[in-house]
């Protein structure tokens, strides 16, 4: 099974782009997403951009993956 994570685009380069992932920052590649735009939101998975989500997805996703986060810190 993967599993990807919602990351939103802050810089955009020709392949490659600059996403916050709950607040780490980290560069990955749009080859597969090659229209995504500033502030929208994709799935990473392996250092890739995968697919474009909308913002309430995104932000639901995230609220998961912060319970998980902090599930595992408790």
């Amino acid at each position: 099974m993967c599993v990807g994570v919602p990351a939103k685009v802050i810089e955009k380069q020709e392949f490659s782009a600059t996403v916050d992932v709950m607040g780490s920052q980290m560069t990955v590649g749009i080859i597969f997403v090659p229209e995504v735009e500033i502030g929208q939101y994709v799935i990473v998975h392996a250092g890739q951009a995968m697919s474009i989500v909308d913002e309430d997805y995104a932000r639901l996703s995230l609220e998961e993956w912060r319970r998980l986060a902090d599930a595992r810190d408790a």
